[in-house]
């Protein structure tokens, strides 16, 4: 018998994060070799079981070229990225620096290595504040933020370049990636952790306070902002499927990926309080610059195009994988393990 031909390898920027290395891991069992490329200044060693890793920084086009000449890959998943909304806020250089530095960089070392394809994390923050909702992929495009608008100025850079056929992409707006890993192998681990689901958990069990919802006047039904809340094992799978219609069609397209359904921190401060049985100790503050008040996605293109169904749906399934990676963060602390 014949030697059996290599998996097919994929480039992962930012593959030691939360959602890059959920994907690392989807690609792995989709019979792909995710190659991790990361400079661990947020993400975390101990996540990257599924395949090579290779440290760097993306805005090294050097080093980043050489990793894609040695490995060859048959597309890059580009997730090496700031994200916090209030972060851009107040500090807009560090947003610029990684964001769209770090986009010049990658295209420029793609380019230099021969690698086409492109599939492009990008947010439903660059819609801003849209006039109706759901929101469908033909919504204006006018983010409130600098996160938002360096995540549009990448997809801007994607669009002409692929016009000067230099590349080919998908790029994916997704809404509020949360919960974890149902198996355990992975977990959500920010250091500080700002995110509402992690907080609003961290509070239901004591490890912090009280948390606080930022914002009780919006023009919404109990006054909270309301937002699309996905599993990020969903969200990785929809890079799967987006991955695979690029390369098989070769055509460059904008997905939203979401559930189509709205809740509101309330909503999820219910959720909490039935998976865990305390209600979280929370306090209201004044709202914070940057926060659209609803943000609803329709991901009828992705489902119609890519064969897209979220399967995690029910809130409080959401929450029972966030409160199983809290313990799993708890219990690496306590050991001492480090990045």
């Amino acid at each position: 018998m014949g030697a059996q031909p290599a998996k097919a390898s994929v480039v992962v920027t930012g593959g030691a994060g939360f959602i890059g290395s959920h994907c690392c891991k989807a690609l792995a069992a989709a019979g792909y070799t995710p190659v991790t490329f990361d400079n661990l200044s947020t993400g975390h060693r101990q996540f990257v079981k599924f395949g090579p890793f290779e440290e760097g920084d993306v805005r090294d086009t050097a080093r980043l070229a050489e990793v894609l000449r040695t490995w060859q890959p048959v597309a890059v998943l580009h997730f090496a990225a700031a994200a916090y909304v209030g972060e851009s806020v107040t500090d807009p250089a560090k947003y610029y620096s990684n964001n769209v530095e770090g986009m010049v960089s990658l295209l420029a070392a793609m380019e230099e290595a021969g690698i086409r394809d492109l599939i492009f994390s990008s947010s439903c923050a660059t819609y801003g504040i849209p006039a109706l909702l759901p929101i469908d992929e033909t919504t204006a495009q006018a983010p409130i933020n600098p996160y938002g608008r360096t995540k549009l100025i990448g997809e801007m850079m994607l669009r002409d370049y692929a016009a000067a056929g230099k590349i080919r992409y998908g790029i994916l707006r997704y809404f509020n990636a949360c919960g974890a890993d149902p198996d355990g192998e992975l977990f959500e681990w920010h250091e500080p952790e700002t995110h509402l689901l992690p907080r609003m958990l961290m509070a239901a069990t004591g490890m912090i306070d009280l948390l606080e919802i930022f914002g009780t006047d919006y023009d919404t039904a109990d006054g909270t902002c309301v937002r699309d809340y996905i599993h990020v094992g969903d969200l990785a799978r929809g890079h799967i499927l987006a991955l695979q219609f690029l390369l098989r069609t070769q055509e460059s397209e904008a997905f939203n990926l979401g559930l189509g359904r709205g809740h509101s921190i309330l909503d999820m401060l219910g959720a909490c309080e039935r998976v865990v049985g305390v209600r979280p100790p929370h306090v209201f503050r004044d709202r914070r610059p940057g926060d659209p008040p609803a943000l609803v996605a329709d991901a009828a293109k992705a489902k119609r195009m890519l064969g897209f169904e979220p399967e995690i749906t029910d809130l409080e399934a959401i929450v029972r994988t966030a409160l199983m990676s809290l313990r799993s963060v708890q219990k690496t602390l306590l050991s001492g393990s480090a990045r």
